[in-house]
C-alpha cells in the first residue's frame, strides 16, 4: 500500500482518520500501531513476522544495556547492531553479492551456482537506521530505553514515515508518542491535510508525468538518443527524484499532523545549493544528520588529520550509496558525491563562491544531474555511455516524441524546484504548512484542498501504478 494508491486514499486513511479522533485518548496509540502494522502487512505480508521480531529483540536488548556499564554494555550494543545489520545485509546485498561472485566464477571458467533470489523488503533501510539510532543513543544514555513495547514498534512501524521516511530520532519523538494533547488542534490538522494534498501533487502531477518520459528515454540505448534527448532525460530525471522523494516527504509530515505528530523537515529547495556541502544540507535532510551524528563523527569527523578528515567524507559516502541500494551504480553514486565533499574542503567551494550565486548554483546543479545519471542508470556500463551522449552533441534521429503535458510539467517543475532564489519564497515556504490563517485564508485552503483533490483523484484513477523511487530502498 502506497500514499498514492485508490486504496490508502479513499479507504486506508479515511477509516483510521474516523477512528483515530472518535477514540479517547488512551486507545489511539493502539489503533495506530495496528493500522501500521496492517499497513505494512498488506505490502509485505512474508516479512511483518520478521520486522517484529527483530523490534522485540532490540526491546529486550536496550533494556539490558541499560542496567550494565563498561565492557558489557558495549557488548550489548554491538550484538543491536549485528542482529540489524545483519538483516540488512541479507536482505538487501545477499543478492548483490552472490551476483558478483557468479561473475567471479565466470571469469575462472567455472560453472554458477543456483541461487535463489532474495526478496527485498520495503523500506527496510530506513526502518534498520531508525532501529540503529534508537540503540545508540540509548548506550550514550541521551534517553533511557522504552519501558513499553508497544510504544517502541510504534515509533518503528509508524506508517506515515514507515517506509521512506523521513528518519526520526527516538529521542525527538519519543515526548510525542506519550502525549500528542498540544497538537491535537482542528489548526493543526488542516495544515497536515493541505501539506499532505501539495505532496501528493508533487508526486502524482509532476513526477508521474515526468517519469512516463523517463522511462522511455534511459531504456533507450544511448548511441540511438540524440544529445538534446539526452540532457532533457537527465533533466527530467532529476526533476522527477526530487518531485518524488519531497513529495513523499510532505505527505508523510502532513499525515504526522493529522495524527498530532511534528516530524522534522526533510528538503529545503536542495537545487539552488551552491556546493555540494550545501546541497547535503538541503537534500533528505535527515539522512544527513543521521550519517553524520552515527557514522561520519564516530569515525573522528574533522577533528583529526585533514587525510583523515577526507578518508571519513569518503567512507561515509560509500556506506550511503551502499545504502541506497545494492548495485555497483549506487556504490559510484556515492563515491562521486564524496569525491565533490571532498573538493569542497579542498577549495572548490570558496572557488565557487567567487564565480557568484547564480554560476556557482548552475555549476552545482550541473554536477548533481550527472550524479543522478549514475544513480538512474542500470549499469556502469550504461551510465558511462549515456554521460557520453550528453557530450557528443549528436542530431540522430530517436523517434522520442515529447508531448505538450511533458513540456509544461518540466517547465513548471523547473520553475519551482528553482523558486527558493527568491529569499522570501526560501523563507516562507514551510511557514506555509505551519502559519495560523483568518478565516478568509481557511477558505481558500479549503477550495484549493478541493480542487487539489479533484486533480489527484482524476490522475490516480486514469493513470497506471506508479510507486515512490525510494520504497525500493
Amino acid at each position: 500500500m502506497v500514499f498514492s494508491s485508490a486504496i490508502f486514499l479513499f479507504i486506508f486513511l479515511p477509516i483510521v482518520l474516523i477512528l483515530y479522533y472518535l477514540l479517547p485518548n488512551r486507545c489511539r496509540n493502539v489503533l495506530l500501531l495496528a493500522s501500521s502494522i496492517l499497513f505494512y502487512t498488506w505490502g509485505e505480508p512474508r516479512f511483518i513476522l520478521i520486522l517484529l521480531a527483530s523490534i522485540t529483540a532490540d526491546y529486550f536488548i536496550a533494556r539490558a544495556m541499560h542496567k550494565r556499564d563498561g565492557r558489557t554494555r558495549k557488548q550489548w550494543l554491538i550484538l543491536s547492531v549485528i542482529l540489524n545489520l545483519g538483516l540488512l545485509a541479507y536482505f538487501k546485498y545477499a543478492n548483490f553479492f552472490i551476483d558478483n561472485v557468479q561473475q567471479f566464477y565466470r571469469l575462472l571458467g567455472l560453472e554458477p551456482f543456483t541461487w535463489h533470489k532474495v526478496a527485498l523488503p520495503i523500506g527496510i533501510s530506513f526502518v534498520t537506521f531508525q532501529k540503529i539510532s534508537y540503540m545508540v543513543d540509548v548506550y550514550r544514555r541521551d534517553h533511557e530505553p522504552q519501558r513499553r513495547w508497544d510504544i517502541l514498534a510504534l515509533y518503528i512501524l509508524m506508517f506515515p514515515q514507515l517506509i521512506a521516511g523521513p528518519i526520526i530520532r527516538y529521542k525527538d519523538i519519543v515526548a510525542q508518542l506519550q502525549d500528542r494533547s498540544a497538537n491535537d488542534t482542528a489548526e493543526n490538522r488542516m495544515n497536515g491535510l493541505f501539506r499532505f494534498f501539495v505532496g501528493l501533487s508533487k508526486k502524482v502531477l509532476i513526477a508521474n508525468v515526468l517519469a512516463q518520459q523517463v522511462d522511455i528515454i534511459f531504456a533507450t540505448a544511448p548511441t540511438d538518443l540524440a544529445t538534446g534527448t539526452a540532457w532533457i532525460g537527465m533533466l527530467a530525471y532529476t526533476l522527477q527524484i526530487y518531485f518524488d522523494f519531497s513529495g513523499y516527504s510532505d505527505m508523510a509530515l502532513g499525515l504526522g499532523r493529522l495524527f498530532g505528530f511534528s516530524f522534522p523537515e526533510n528538503f529545503n529547495f536542495p537545487y539552488i545549493s551552491q556546493n555540494f556541502t550545501e546541497f547535503w544540507r538541503r537534500w533528505h535532510i535527515t539522512l544527513g544528520s543521521w550519517m553524520k551524528d552515527y557514522l561520519y563523527i564516530p569515525l573522528g569527523g574533522n577533528r583529526i588529520s585533514t587525510r583523515r578528515t577526507y578518508f571519513n567524507l569518503v567512507v561515509v559516502f560509500l556506506l550511503s550509496g551502499l545504502w541506497h541500494g545494492a548495485a555497483w551504480t549506487f556504490v559510484i553514486w556515492g563515491l562521486y558525491h564524496g569525491f565533490f565533499l571532498v573538493l569542497d574542503k579542498l577549495g572548490f567551494k570558496d572557488l565557487l563562491r567567487k564565480t557568484g550565486r547564480i554560476p556557482a548554483m548552475l555549476i552545482t546543479f550541473l554536477f548533481v544531474m550527472l550524479g543522478w545519471v549514475i544513480f538512474r542508470s542500470d549499469s556502469l556500463t550504461y551510465a558511462g555511455a549515456y554521460m557520453g551522449r550528453l557530450f557528443t552533441f549528436s542530431n540522430v534521429v530517436d523517434g522520442i516524441l515529447l508531448d505538450a503535458r511533458f513540456i509544461t510539467v518540466l517547465i513548471a517543475a523547473s520553475l519551482l524546484a528553482f523558486s527558493g532564489l527568491l529569499r522570501s519564497i526560501e523563507q516562507k515556504a514551510n511557514e506555509l504548512f505551519n502559519r495560523s490563517h483568518s478565516r478568509s485564508g481557511w477558505i481558500t485552503i479549503a477550495l484549493i484542498l478541493l480542487l487539489l483533490y479533484v486533480l489527484n483523484g482524476s490522475a490516480l484513477l486514469a493513470g497506471g501504478f506508479n510507486p515512490f523511487i525510494y520504497f525500493r530502498f
